[in-house]
């Protein structure tokens, strides 16, 4: 994750995919005990790599998707804590965002990067991971994921590449296929990339133990907070 981008206004043709984080789970469903009819069964990976063990890397993957759920659940929650809690009975339209913090998920915990307290970190791990097992699943998604960059390059260079071949090669049809290229990947790139984040790139962490946190340094040399969790059945 490279915990900027902002929500999009307005309609989308991908609204019915719309994974909207301004609103808390919790408010958008009154019954507690309900869960969305796509919300993944707690037993689904550990199943899947019982049935297909045989694939190398398999569980690294598994691990890293899930890893990388709790490490924006838990920017969600560190966010909200130091933004100030809504008072109580009083619902927030806008889910808050705290850009100084970021994360980079690896297969064995993920990096914290932003100043915050420890025992904050510690709480907001906890926290997010039983928000994310308990049915608030829209915690997952984060508009500042590098999977939306990732997923927006691809689109525009697609595009860019159907455009040149389709029309002639004309300088003016050129720029304006460039252009309409351009807007179509800028307009269609968050929903497409809170698709890739929502079934590709992350996953409720019901197989997440958390280990240990400590203050450490990552391979560049940058001060962060290690989240070091294991797997569990």
């Amino acid at each position: 994750m490279n915990t900027s981008a902002s929500f999009q206004g307005g309609s989308s043709p991908f609204d019915f995919f719309n994974f909207d984080l301004r609103v808390p789970v919790s408010e958008k469903v009154p019954n507690p005990e309900y869960r969305p009819l796509d919300f993944p069964q707690p037993t689904q990976d550990a199943d899947l790599l019982r049935q297909l063990s045989f694939i190398p890397g398999l569980k690294e993957i598994l691990m890293i998707r899930q890893v990388h759920a709790l490490e924006h659940a838990t920017v969600w929650v560190l966010s909200d804590s130091q933004s100030g809690q809504p008072a109580k009975g009083k619902a927030t339209n806008v889910q808050p965002d705290n850009e100084l913090l970021g994360g980079l998920s690896t297969e064995h915990g993920f990096y914290l990067y932003g100043e915050v307290n420890i025992s904050d970190l510690r709480r907001a791990v906890a926290l997010a991971r039983h928000r994310l097992t308990n049915g608030e699943w829209d915690l997952a998604v984060h508009p500042r994921c590098g999977t939306n960059l990732s997923v927006a390059m691809l689109l525009t260079a697609g595009l860019a590449v159907g455009v040149h071949l389709l029309l002639p090669f004309r300088p003016i049809e050129q720029l304006i296929g460039l252009g309409l290229a351009a807007t179509t990947a800028a307009e269609l790139a968050p929903d497409l990339g809170f698709m890739a984040q929502r079934y590709l790139t992350t996953a409720i962490p019901f197989n997440l133990a958390i280990e240990n946190i400590t203050r450490t340094r990552d391979v560049w040399g940058r001060d962060a907070h290690f989240v070091k969790v294991g797997w569990q059945e």
